[in-house]
């Protein structure tokens, strides 16, 4: 079925369907179709077409929720707010990863003072002899991102030096089932640390070393996008990196 207010919308503001596409970086038939088949996009792209059109997302697509009700959902998802990583109780990071049965992630340029956590890498044996799905993402030490992280918090080539020296202080888990690493080149905006349906989010400040920067502490709940959103990004660098089977050997086979 057509999508008739998408459509009345974007005639409403004097767009076209070819100016939409461009404002959103799309291709003119991906909007056809959401106009003429009635496609639902993408949560990021609804959000994007009901700011560009100045309407509600829960109008131009009726079955959605609107901001209001949103916008409470993720305030129940926030658990917590840290100023900055050491104001975090040490026992939450066992205790967080201590609960996980599906998903077990992490995702940093080096997390190197969790590799010297040993009743954090104490789990990491425990889950994977369960069945857990352990991931590390770790960033590639020879990447242009990683060095501009390194300039960023003023410790130039000591980031690389910190993620080869978090990958040898794994190497105790790479032989093991279901534990796996591999090295991105994103621009990091967060640390993701990510047990199941709890997470906590470091973020990266410009200037500043990642244990001086905020922290979220979020948990998923029914209507709640906060947590997904952090949660598919994980994916995304996920599936964008690539595999390495030893914490020496960087040239391995792409993801």
């Amino acid at each position: 079925m057509a999508n008739e207010r998408l459509r009345g919308a974007i005639i409403e503001r004097g767009l076209t369907i070819e100016a939409v596409a461009e404002r959103l970086g799309v291709a003119s038939k991906t909007v056809e179709r959401w106009i003429n088949q009635g496609r639902k996009p993408y949560r990021r792209f609804q959000y994007a077409v009901a700011s560009l059109l100045r309407y509600e997302v829960s109008y131009l697509w009726p079955d959605e929720r609107t901001m209001a009700e949103v916008t409470s959902a993720g305030g129940a998802e926030l658990v917590k707010l840290y100023p900055h990583r050491s104001a975090v109780p040490p026992r939450l990071w066992p205790q967080l990863y201590s609960s996980s049965r599906t998903y077990f992630d992490v995702l940093v340029y080096s997390g190197f003072w969790l590799t010297e956590d040993s009743e954090f890498l104490r789990l990491v044996k425990e889950k994977s002899a369960d069945g857990v799905r352990v991931r590390f993402m770790l960033g590639d030490p020879d990447c242009p991102e990683v060095a501009t992280r390194g300039a960023d918090e003023g410790i130039g080539d000591a980031m690389a030096s910190k993620i080869r020296n978090a990958l040898m202080n794994y190497r105790g888990l790479f032989d093991l089932p279901g534990v796996e690493f591999r090295l991105h080149s994103t621009t990091l905006y967060n640390s993701i640390y990510r047990a199941d349906n709890e997470l906590l989010a470091n973020g990266h400040v410009y200037g500043v070393g990642a244990y001086l920067a905020p922290v979220l502490h979020l948990q998923r709940v029914p209507g709640g996008e906060l947590f997904d959103t952090y949660a598919e990004s994980v994916e995304r660098v996920w599936d964008s990196a690539r595999v390495i089977t030893s914490p020496t050997n960087f040239a391995e086979v792409h993801a």
